[in-house]
């Protein structure tokens, strides 16, 4: 029986919701955690008479201790479903993304919170909506989806998708061999900001899973409408797209977004070109979302649980 991936996280800031969970939470409640004195009158919980404080009031009334109670926090997850991810040397982006969506559940499951999916490509894809729910299942769920929707029109080693073509927004392609983030994308960043606006205005832990191979110009707007979120952006890359092939100098490419096939010549200049382009996109991603106080974690090949775990670990720290 397969195990299932878990990994473990906690928000920096306080949650406002009344739902009772795992999460630091700003309302009174049933809790542990010490906030005030208030009167009985107000607070007409008997259990909670604080003797000390009340014979200390310099009114003569009776104070009880308030607490705050731990809260349960929606978790949303938004996910790239466009051809690019779905290119893979050995299992698809888009399968491995699943991994990631079948792990949040499960770790959702276990503290409580409910977890919703909401996907994208060039529209938005209501055939993968799921609104926020709990269950030990969800996540085996919507990961199911996920793999099935990977299934159709996959794509293999022999494509190099977006990594080795590059497109960009005028449809001119360059030799370089590096497409990272060159793609023309402007109906998936529409696409995404269409489903962001569904979540404006509330407050919920929101992994935005994608391969980023767009353009970014847009992606403030989207990141914008989530300002009352806690955003993690999940960057997920094939190993393909950042290292060229160790092979010989041809390599024949197909673009997954316009399905053109051509060959590249990959001399040394090709290949330094490559590692640049992957560099400079990394460099693009941080500065984009570092401005929001947001630190990209990036998945290359196989999705680490420990290191989720040790991401949210250095958030709170």
């Amino acid at each position: 029986m397969k195990e299932i991936a878990e990994f473990h996280y906690r928000l920096p800031m306080r949650s406002s919701g009344f739902r009772p969970g795992s999460h630091r939470g700003s309302s009174f409640g049933a809790g542990q955690e010490f906030a005030m004195h208030g009167r009985l009158f107000d607070y007409p919980d008997p259990r909670r008479i604080d003797l000390r404080a009340s014979v200390r009031a310099a009114r003569s009334e009776w104070l009880v201790r308030v607490h705050l109670q731990r809260a349960a926090v929606p978790v949303q997850v938004l996910v790239d479903v466009s051809a690019s991810m779905r290119f893979g040397t050995r299992r698809s982006k888009l399968q491995v993304a699943a991994d990631f969506v079948e792990a949040l559940g499960y770790s959702a499951f276990r503290v409580g919170d409910p977890l919703g999916m909401l996907a994208f490509d060039s529209g938005a894809r209501d055939d993968l909506f799921m609104p926020p729910r709990s269950g030990r299942g969800i996540g085996n769920l919507l990961a199911g989806m996920l793999r099935e929707s990977a299934g159709v029109d996959s794509g293999t080693g022999a494509d190099f998708a977006a990594a080795a073509v590059s497109v960009n927004r005028s449809g001119n392609r360059s030799g370089d061999g590096s497409g990272i983030g060159k793609r023309n994308g402007s109906g998936s960043v529409g696409a995404l900001q269409r489903i962001a606006s569904t979540l404006a205005g509330r407050q919920a832990l929101v992994f935005l899973v994608s391969d980023f191979h767009w353009p970014l110009t847009a992606l403030p707007a989207v990141l914008d409408l989530l300002v009352h979120a806690y955003v993690v952006p999940i960057v997920v890359w094939d190993a393909a797209e950042i290292a060229p092939p160790a092979g010989g100098p041809l390599l024949a490419v197909r673009d997954a977004e316009s399905g053109a096939r051509r060959t590249l010549w990959l001399s040394a200049g090709a290949r330094e070109r490559w590692h640049e382009g992957v560099a400079r996109r990394r460099a693009e991603l941080s500065q984009m979302f570092g401005k929001r106080a947001m630190q990209p974690f990036y998945i290359e090949g196989e999705f680490d649980p420990e290191a989720m775990s040790r991401y949210f670990l250095e958030a709170i720290a």
